[in-house]
């Protein structure tokens, strides 16, 4: 397979109506996490049901791979909606297990680069993690190395697209530090916790890509009544790098694959 899978662009026959939009927004409905560690499969399930797929909160949950702490990661999530038929494309920006210069690689180079760093990762989390890439590769999923920028948040969201996005929440919310508790629930603590990872879905920008509406399925976070927020661009992409000290970093964008069901 000699197919490049780094660079992704907008549908050539409106590209010109989707550059001058001032503003777009997906309509996306909000659906809140039923506890502290399930903020994915709940953005997940947003997404599937803006494509018209109705699952329960209690589906989406079985179908997913959890980590320890019981959060997931967006590989997983990626996984699950290959799964059910979707197409998907993981933008990643995590360091630790991609190495810039793959960019450009194919599919199966991919995979043997990724294959070849797993002596490398003596982090049980990361190394699973690895390993879950392989097997969204082998099930047609694609991996991207675009730069993070709004215009790349924009592009997707004009192919109507909402992106499941992985972040830091401590740093985008500008909320304390956090502490898991036993029953899984967190507490702040802005000296022994911890920052706290998190699922986002981005539904929409504003002012050509400044600022970005999110719907977010925790109950602890300040939105409007419908549930839709704004937060500036800048500070939207620096909570995504910053997402790499949790283990997120990362976008997915999921599509019906024509034909499916």
């Amino acid at each position: 397979m000699t197919e490049t899978l780094g660079a992704v662009h907008a549908p050539p026959d409106d590209r010109r109506e989707q550059e001058d939009r001032f503003a777009h927004e997906l309509r996306v409905q909000r659906f809140l996490q039923p506890d502290d560690v399930t903020c994915g499969p709940t953005c997940l399930r947003k997404v599937y049901d803006f494509f018209g797929v109705s699952v329960g909160a209690g589906e989406v949950l079985g179908e997913i791979d959890r980590n320890e702490d019981g959060g997931t990661l967006a590989v997983f999530l990626g996984i699950s909606g290959l799964r059910r038929g979707f197409a998907a494309r993981i933008y990643s920006y995590d360091l630790r297990i991609f190495d810039p210069t793959w960019h450009g690689l194919s599919r199966d180079q991919l995979a043997e680069k990724i294959h070849a760093r797993f002596p490398y990762l003596p982090d049980s989390k990361r190394l699973r993690a690895a390993r879950a890439y392989l097997d969204f590769l082998e099930m047609g999923g694609e991996l991207a190395f675009d730069e993070l920028t709004p215009g790349l948040l924009k592009s997707i969201i004009d192919r109507e697209h909402p992106v499941l996005a992985g972040l830091s929440a401590t740093y985008l919310y500008r909320y304390a530090r956090e502490r898991q508790l036993d029953d899984d629930r967190l507490v702040e603590d802005d000296v022994a916790g911890e920052p706290t990872g998190h699922f986002v879905v981005i539904v929409g920008y504003e002012h050509w890509g400044r600022r970005f509406s999110v719907r977010d399925p925790s109950r602890h976070v300040p939105v409007s009544p419908d549930g839709r927020q704004v937060v500036d661009g800048q500070r939207l992409i620096n909570a995504i790098l910053l997402g790499d000290v949790t283990y997120d970093a990362v976008l997915l964008e999921l599509w019906p694959r024509e034909g499916a069901a």
